[in-house]
């Protein structure tokens, strides 16, 4: 228990404290109280720790605390060495730390102001990345030897074949929930024919391609990014142009031909496996038979219709492997920085993916109207 022994005045008129004893949590409240009532009778010019035998962080937090109330922190003198060094923990040098003002609050034109700086910045973060990576196509199209053809095999391995049980188990959800909710529905017009439709059309135009693409964002996507990000900040892309190699035919040009070429395939899986999930329902709740499904599917999909998903589900995939390779090659900052990365590659994917497939379903549209 630590006791607070005297309050002293020397003859040059100096007035010093003297503690000693242990000093714990469970005495340092008393101890704070008595240390600030002494110092508000008067300044203390130095406090004697020589009878100190323990100091314990939480009270010397407390005492720390009690001392710089007045001010500054008075001279220690005495103290062992265990003991004054726990006590700098808490102070600056022996002095008194500056009182960290709180935190105003931030008005709502500055937060729109810092938002609408950051988006600026990462807008031309990705301008300049497409102009480094047009430089760089554009010079691979002259050299296509200088571009690693090797690793797309591994890539599309990668994103392609590992990421199928997914897709599948996907595309059938959608194509057994899009049959149910259209079965309940066109049941109530006599519209049961119609099924099949509705199915197939909406699978091979929107679902497949919109829903296949979330799901590589998620997978591969944050992959990318993660895996990029990680060279980056290990200094591995810096290494590559060391070596006098182009990081963007040597790492991202095989992810985005990759992605190109599995996005489609992938998508064309959905579509079957979605199509299949259809008439397994419309045949169990409906008095449609598997044969007149199929042959209602054959009529009712034209090759614009799976033609049109598999190019949109190219060019996601392109601008999947594009954004996650860009996040990747701006991360800064350690494994923090990577986390950041990652997750701003799947967030500006999803976004880029609703307005893509929004400008494409435009489009469509005016192409049949005309």
């Amino acid at each position: 228990m630590a006791e607070l022994v005297e309050d002293t005045v020397d003859a040059d008129g100096r007035r010093s404290l003297r503690l000693e004893g242990t000093f714990r949590l469970d005495g340092a409240s008393d101890l704070r109280s008595r240390v600030i009532g002494l110092l508000a009778s008067g300044p203390i010019d130095a406090v004697d720790l020589t009878g100190v035998e323990r100091l314990e962080g939480a009270a010397a937090s407390v005492l720390a605390d009690a001392l710089c109330s007045a001010g500054s922190i008075p001279e220690i003198v005495g103290a062992r060495p265990e003991v004054s060094a726990i006590l700098h923990l808490y102070t600056v040098e022996g002095q008194c730390p500056a009182r960290v003002p709180a935190a105003s609050r931030i008005s709502f034109v500055d937060q729109v102001g810092a938002a609408t700086l950051g988006l600026i910045s990462t807008a031309r973060t990705m301008l300049n990345f497409v102009a480094e990576e047009s430089g760089a196509a554009l010079a691979a199209l002259k050299k296509p030897s200088t571009i690693q053809w090797k690793p797309v095999g591994s890539q599309i391995e990668r994103h392609g074949a590992d990421g199928l049980p997914i897709v599948l188990v996907i595309g059938s959800l959608m194509g057994l929930i899009t049959a149910f909710q259209a079965a309940i529905q066109l049941q109530k017009f006599g519209a049961d024919a119609f099924v099949a439709n509705l199915v197939s059309l909406s699978l091979t135009r929107e679902l497949a391609p919109l829903m296949t693409a979330i799901v590589v964002a998620g997978r591969s996507g944050a992959a990318i990014a993660a895996e990029l990000g990680t060279m980056k900040v290990s200094e591995e892309v810096d290494a590559l142009y060391t070596l006098g190699i182009c990081p963007h035919r040597y790492l991202v040009f095989p992810r985005i031909f990759a992605l190109i070429i599995v996005l489609p395939l992938l998508t064309l899986a959905s579509d079957i496996i979605g199509i299949l999930s259809g008439a397994v329902v419309a045949t169990a709740t409906l008095e449609i038979s598997f044969r007149q499904f199929i042959i209602s599917t054959q009529e009712a999909l034209g090759p614009p219709d799976v033609v049109g998903g598999l190019i949109k589900a190219a060019v996601f995939g392109g601008f999947i492997a594009g954004i996650a390779c860009e996040r990747g090659l701006a991360t800064r900052g350690g494994a923090e920085g990577v986390g950041r990365s990652t997750t701003s590659a799947v967030v500006s994917t999803l976004f880029w993916l609703v307005l893509l497939d929004a400008l494409f379903a435009i489009l469509f549209d005016l192409w049949e109207f005309y």
